[in-house]
């Protein structure tokens, strides 16, 4: 079996200082799990490593995608896959670093077989949100599968689109499917949370705002646009980008729409708490700033 560690937590919490050190400590390499980083030019409302960082520990499935194209769980099992396999006939541990949950999962349990959903299906929930709206479409989701409902955010008109499709094509919730599945063991996991309290991290989430503001976050949305990416595209459909373009695109309150942003970012990180309340970990911490030398021996010791 490959082995990887896996580094998991709510947004702010403090993986990617935890991951480097990590990645320096073990010899090893990080391969993002979050759907965001992936787009290009999309780098200070993402919190994406900086140039140096990326400088001193090798990171993958960064900065791959133009922020018009779509990116789902089944590539990102797929390639991260094939390129922790790659980094073990080198000798080099893999490091799983990243707040998608569903990404994490998908590569650690495996992904039920694409469904065949017929056009109909599809056409009719199109239909339906925009006659009825994307909150009722929600609603109907936490109603047919609750488990599915409360991994995605009620905003996420992609997840909640493909888990009525799911359903509606087969009967079956999709976490229904993925507990029926059977897969060989890839993988021996270490699965590293990081847990901070939770008025810290909400205090954290606070000031990463700001301070993605001062570094220029404004600019960088406006340099998206000017580069003719929609605004309706995933890239721009991220959490905070799309409460920053009312401000950039009809001049709205900026101390409204920041506030937006980090309201939404504080619920996001309650639903990854969620989130991660039902899944096994092997080392819990409440801080990135840790004994490295301390943590690193013990995910040796369990991955030897």
């Amino acid at each position: 079996m490959i082995p990887l560690l896996t580094i998991e937590g709510p947004t702010a919490s403090g993986k990617t200082n935890l991951a480097l050190k990590l990645a320096q400590a073990l010899g090893a390499q990080i391969i993002s799990a979050d759907s965001r980083q992936v787009y290009r030019y999309l780098d200070i409302g993402t919190a994406k490593p900086s140039k140096a960082e990326l400088q001193v520990v090798p990171h993958h499935l960064i900065d791959i995608l133009e922020p018009d194209e779509s990116y789902n769980v089944g590539r990102f099992c797929s390639e991260a896959g094939r390129i922790s396999e790659d980094l073990h006939q080198a000798g080099i541990l893999s490091i799983i670093c990243g707040g998608t949950g569903l990404y994490v999962s998908g590569l650690l349990r495996g992904i039920f077989p694409a469904l065949e959903i017929p056009g109909g299906i599809r056409s009719g929930l199109w239909e339906r949100l925009a006659n009825e709206g994307l909150s009722v479409l929600y609603e109907e989701l936490r109603q047919r599968d609750p488990g599915f409902a409360a991994q995605v955010s009620n905003k996420d008109k992609q997840r909640i689109l493909r888990g009525l499709e799911v359903y509606q094509a087969t009967g079956t919730p999709i976490t229904e499917h993925w507990r029926r599945q059977t897969h060989e063991q890839r993988f021996q996991t270490f699965r590293l949370l990081l847990d901070p309290p939770r008025e810290l991290l909400y205090d954290r989430i606070n000031q990463r705002i700001g301070a993605m503001l001062e570094a220029g976050w404004l600019e960088e949305l406006r340099g998206l646009l000017k580069r003719g990416f929609d605004p309706a595209c995933p890239g721009l459909n991220s959490l905070g980008y799309k409460e920053l373009l009312p401000h950039v695109t009809v001049g709205k309150s900026l101390d409204e729409c920041a506030g937006l942003a980090a309201q939404h970012t504080r619920n996001y990180a309650k639903r990854q708490c969620t989130w991660y309340r039902k899944h096994k970990f092997d080392l819990t911490l409440t801080s990135s700033e840790c004994n490295i030398s301390s943590v690193a021996g013990i995910i040796q010791a369990r991955l030897q």
